[in-house]
């Protein structure tokens, strides 16, 4: 029996159909994978599905008493409140009664016991104990500091909590947008394993495709409105819908074909006019009105980086090199020499000084002790994983090209509508301010920016979130074809093994060890 059903919903932006009588349904122990192009409508399925969004119409169904718990792709505020407090906070109203409890009890000396007695009361009322440790517990397992502000943490930190926040609930049915997103790798598989034991229903939005694999047993696809189901991995799914395609377009061929004889024979002499069959200009009618509301398939992005002149054979060069926040070695006694050609790929836990290592690279950081030498010639192109570059209140051709109307790519002027169109981009999408923009839209308008840099040295802080996996593999063969350098940081396991040639690892106590290969050797 389902948990959650959609009936014939349609939903339409504008003149833009996102979907169109859609049917859906989560039950019980089904561990969905969504798929779909950036901007298919994948995040407003899924706020169909918490109620929060209504559609044009259709109905939405929820079996009485089943809570829906919606994880966001966005990071959480870095703000005032403590991890303890957010964690909670997904427990309502007996959320407020531990935040409170917790408060009172960290200084005990100064306590106003009536009020400690008060909360104590109304948490034993309420079963508020086993919640606490449920709290307790989530905490432990995902290793976070509870009494640490959100403003302290890193965006792969605050992305725990979140993730914490949706856990502690224990939904029924539990959405999850791209989780993996700022995770280190230890994370991600914890929380594979926790979702393959989860017992509701799950729907799960991820770019990972090893993620994706490991976890889901179906898929629904997202494509032109339409919503498309299949039982069975990842793997299984590309290869039926590899088969799906090449029908498609057969089939579409063959009705084309036939459309242009009806066509031919409508406009046949006046005699054939008199005498044609009324049956045939009905069914050429219908064909036509078939042929117009077709929806094409968006077509493939087809970016590329503007390579500047060969740097010098050597890029950088490290020599004991040491690093440390406070009291905290992030980096220690680090040498190293980077050659031109060299692809690496960065690893390490959250926080454990990946993008201060890059920084340090960039010279944008100056370490505590040791050298940092720049090779000859070096043009650096660099992709922030917090996406500062954007100005979220500009629209894309201020931000990629400071408003001008032309921009040059490797030697030749191209219009900056047409180049903003290899990435995917509608004339409306250019106009419109970056903060309207999907994650992903948002992710590619960087990925615009910084290969409209000319550049031989590729600096790439976590540049998979939040992409659609198609432009994720097309990504994958732009940065094989770069003759420069590449220093790149992913949790993304396979992105990671089919770019990279060697890896620097973060280890225990700042130690950085270098491994050649991707990262599954």
């Amino acid at each position: 029996m389902p948990l959650v059903r959609l009936d014939k919903v349609s939903l339409n932006f504008g003149t833009h159909v996102v979907l169109d009588e859609v049917n859906f349904m989560l039950k019980k122990g089904s561990r969905v994978g969504l798929l779909g192009r950036n901007g298919a409508g994948k995040t407003t399925l899924m706020k169909i599905l918490t109620g929060s969004v209504t559609p044009d119409s259709g109905e939405r169904w929820l079996r009485s008493g089943v809570e829906v718990t919606w994880l966001e792709q966005s990071l959480p505020e870095a703000d005032g409140h403590t991890v303890y407090d957010m964690v909670a906070d997904g427990l309502a109203e007996i959320g407020k009664l531990l935040k409170q409890y917790h408060h009172l009890t960290m200084d005990y000396e100064n306590t106003d016991l009536e009020q400690l007695e008060r909360v104590q009361s109304q948490l034993e009322a309420k079963d508020g104990w086993s919640l606490s440790q449920k709290v307790d517990s989530v905490i432990t397992q995902l290793e976070l500091p509870a009494d640490k502000l959100m403003s302290e943490l890193s965006g792969g930190w605050r992305k725990r909590v979140a993730l914490a926040r949706a856990l502690v609930r224990e939904p029924e049915c539990l959405l999850l947008d791209e989780p993996t997103n700022h995770l280190d790798i230890p994370t991600i598989e914890w929380l594979e394993k926790q979702l393959i034991d989860y017992q509701g229903a799950l729907l799960l939005v991820t770019h990972d495709r090893v993620f994706l694999q490991n976890v889901v047993n179906g898929i629904a696809e997202i494509d032109r409105g339409h919503i498309h189901q299949f039982e069975g991995g990842f793997d299984r799914f590309l290869r039926f819908r590899e088969e799906q395609l090449a029908a498609e377009e057969t089939s579409n061929k063959l009705f084309d074909k036939k459309l242009a004889e009806e066509e031919v024979w409508i406009r046949q002499g006046i005699k054939a006019r008199r005498t044609r069959n009324e049956g045939r200009v009905r069914a050429l009618q219908a064909m036509r009105k078939k042929r117009g509301a077709r929806r094409e398939l968006q077509g493939t992005a087809k970016f590329q980086v503007n390579a500047s002149e060969t740097s010098g054979k050597i890029v950088a060069e490290l020599h004991e090199v040491s690093h440390s926040f406070s009291e905290n070695t992030i980096i220690n006694n680090f040498s190293t020499t980077i050659i031109r050609g060299d692809r690496i790929g960065i690893v390490g836990a959250n926080g454990a000084g990946k993008s201060t290592l890059l920084k340090i690279l960039l010279e944008k950081l100056h370490p505590k002790q040791g050298k940092v030498k720049l090779g000859t010639k070096i043009e650096v192109a660099y992709f922030d994983q917090l996406r500062e570059h954007l100005d979220m209140e500009k629209n894309l051709i201020d931000n990629v090209s400071d408003g001008q109307d032309f921009i040059e790519i490797n030697g030749k002027r191209k219009h900056v509508i047409s180049y903003l169109s290899e990435f995917l981009f509608t004339p409306d999408r250019i106009r419109t301010p970056a903060k309207a923009l999907s994650g992903g839209e948002q992710n590619r308008a960087i990925l615009a920016k910084v290969f409209s840099k000319s550049a031989n040295v590729l600096v790439l802080d976590e540049p998979t979130n939040d992409l659609d996996i198609e432009t994720l593999e097309l990504l994958e063969d732009i940065l094989l074809q770069f003759t420069g350098t590449i220093l790149l940081v992913s949790h993304d396991r396979r992105f990671m093994d089919n770019v990279v040639t060697s890896l620097m690892v973060f280890e225990e106590n700042g130690k950085i060890n270098e491994y050649v290969g991707g990262y599954s050797d």
